[in-house]
């Protein structure tokens, strides 16, 4: 319950101060891009409700069953502390973010305070542990004592919960909408579509000349800040791309092309100036 309203009122407060997400800009024209969203939401909501639902039901919690095992095992310290992080990093990263966009910060700065000096991502990081540690604390009431054989098993499925809300982050409607969509924003404020530059085609993309440092600045950025877990920026930097792209998931599907993305980019941007 306190996830929940945590995450509710903040999206509720967001969504009446800005206007919109701008996270679905690329896809809100979309109809089955923006209603796949939607059902993937539905789908989420009810599949990390599992592990509670699966606590709460009568085979788990009848006032007739004995034999409840005591709290303070490993699991239950181990969930209790993943879970305060987890609301911690969520919480606080939402609160930084929304701050440092109401300061009015310079044109093509991403926000590198608190939190987001550590991660490109707090919020995601914290969403991921909060249901990897609410899990944990489901498990051993579930899975200890006098429990029909369903119960358990049902309860250990239901690590499907944290897995799914990962994959979620990850590969759907978290990573994918946030990365490229928003170097695209910081390469055109350095390639703005009425600069003079060679079209797609046998020749390829030719760049022109930067009009600012706001595309070089966020690629060094990119460098040097995780993508979601945790590092310092001066412990990230140094380590090779095989890590960052392999263990700490900063995939290539995530990373904006110059060449690819950046073409794309800067003629959709060019056929938008021409339609008006």
């Amino acid at each position: 319950m306190l996830w929940a309203a945590r995450l509710a009122g903040f999206l509720l407060f967001r969504v009446l101060k800005t206007g919109s997400d701008t996270r679905f800009d690329d896809i809100r024209n979309h109809f089955f891009k923006f209603a796949g969203f939607w059902v993937g939401q539905i789908v989420w909501v009810w599949v990390v409700s599992l592990p509670v639902v699966i606590l709460n039901s009568p085979a788990v919690s009848s006032p007739f069953r004995s034999g409840d095992p005591s709290f303070g095992k490993a699991t239950d310290i181990i969930g209790i502390i993943l879970f305060a992080i987890g609301l911690f990093w969520e919480a606080v990263g939402d609160i930084q973010k929304y701050m440092f966009k109401s300061s009015n910060p310079p044109k093509g700065k991403p926000c590198t305070k608190g939190l987001w000096y550590f991660s490109r991502h707090p919020p995601y990081f914290g969403e991921i542990t909060l249901h990897w540690g609410l899990w944990l604390l489901c498990l051993t009431p579930t899975t200890n004592g006098a429990l029909p054989k369903s119960a358990k098993s049902a309860q250990y499925a239901a690590i499907l919960a944290p897995l799914f809300t990962m994959v979620l982050l990850l590969f759907a409607s978290g990573l994918p909408t946030a990365e490229k969509p928003t170097a695209k924003k910081y390469f055109l404020m350095s390639y703005p579509s009425s600069s003079n530059s060679t079209s797609a085609g046998e020749r390829g993309f030719s760049l022109p000349e930067a009009e600012n440092d706001i595309w070089s600045n966020y690629k060094s950025y990119l460098k040097r800040t995780s993508i979601i877990i945790p590092f310092p920026p001066s412990v990230y930097v140094r380590f090779p791309e095989w890590l960052k792209r392999g263990l700490l998931l900063d995939l290539p599907m995530f990373r904006f092309d110059e060449d690819k993305d950046g073409r794309e980019a800067w003629e959709e941007e060019r056929r938008k100036r021409g339609s008006v």
